[in-house]
């Protein structure tokens, strides 16, 4: 499992358990910080889910959420005054800690041969995103909090003299560390891209507000996909014109050619892309109620399904491809 920020938590968990415990683990994080509502969203029209989400992440602003985050009430940073750099935010996020305690099974985490974890988060002072990874060291619960410290309203998390935020400031969805650990094998990849890069053109502030933000935070899945197709095709071209070389010459071939050789693998990227039918506004990062929370659950379980359903992967091919992307065809595109 990899993730980033709120990815990254749901990955701990699902890492962090047995198999047989990691939904209800999962519904248990979901329901602890979701804001319960008399009226589900599905009982709606449109303009009464967008007032009740306003409604919802500004309760969720003024007064934290219970489990995960509380405001800093009076805090001298809010007032632009310096203060210690692990308090330098608009919330303490302390809860969380505790929430992810009950939930992450951090002895099961870091058994060996059970499920690989990475978690990537930014190194403040250098900018620098960084990697840790389960296969290569104890995953604690400052790793994962470390993930999805979103400045400035999350406060960085200090590991080993360094602090960190979270890793979606460098990529919301970190294909590219997929693609630096070079599987041997054919490998079969799921990405799910929380956020939208295309929509339609913003004509008021709130929109224009929603758009940067799905714009900022959206994957650039597509430029790193397309450099990892060029770099793997040429090393694999270094493998077939090393192959032809006669024995006695490939003595002559250094270290820094020979690390570059690698075997014609594909690596299957599944993209489970949110639908981006937003009424959470610019503010739905922070939007947990409880009815858009399992609207958002429900959405990306059918997306699952249907991915399965299609399973494009399966398909056989003539030449050699290096990465395959399969966006799926929702069943309301199919019929359209």
């Amino acid at each position: 499992m990899l993730g980033t920020s709120i990815g990254g938590i749901n990955a701990a968990i699902i890492a962090g358990n047995p198999p047989a415990a990691r939904l209800a683990k999962l519904k248990a994080f979901w329901q602890t910080v979701s804001q319960e509502e008399s009226v589900g969203l599905d009982l709606m029209t449109d303009p009464m889910r967008q007032k009740s989400t306003q409604w919802a992440t500004f309760v969720a602003a003024v007064g934290g959420i219970s489990g995960f985050f509380k405001p800093r009430f009076w805090s001298p940073f809010s007032m632009g005054l310096s203060v210690p750099p692990e308090e330098a935010s608009f919330y303490d996020t302390a809860e969380l800690a505790d929430t992810l305690r009950d939930v992450v099974d951090i002895s099961y985490l870091n058994t060996s041969g059970n499920m690989r974890l990475t978690v990537n988060a930014l190194k403040v002072s250098s900018g620098e995103l960084v990697s840790f990874d389960s296969q290569k060291q104890a995953i604690g619960i400052e790793h994962i909090m470390a993930s999805g410290a979103l400045p400035p309203g999350f406060p960085p998390v200090r590991i080993d003299g360094d602090l960190y935020w979270d890793g979606g400031l460098y990529s919301n969805t970190p294909i590219e560390t997929i693609f630096d650990d070079t599987p041997p094998v054919d490998t079969l990849c799921f990405m799910v891209d929380l956020w939208r890069a295309e929509g339609p053109e913003p004509t008021t502030l709130n929109e224009v507000q929603t758009r940067q933000k799905d714009i900022v935070f959206a994957s650039r899945s597509n430029r790193h996909i397309e450099a990892y197709r060029r770099t793997h095709n040429l090393q694999c071209m270094l493998q077939r014109l090393y192959a032809k070389l006669p024995v006695e010459l490939r003595a002559d071939v250094g270290n820094e050619v020979l690390d570059q050789l690698i075997p014609e693998t594909t690596l299957h990227i599944v993209r489970l892309v949110y639908p981006g039918r937003d009424w959470q506004m610019a503010a739905k990062d922070i939007n947990f109620a409880s009815s858009s929370i399992s609207w958002r659950w429900e959405q990306g379980y059918r997306d699952a399904l249907q991915a399965v359903d299609q399973a494009g992967w399966l398909v056989e091919t003539t030449e050699h491809n290096s990465v395959i992307v399969h966006d799926i065809v929702r069943n309301s595109e199919r019929s359209a």
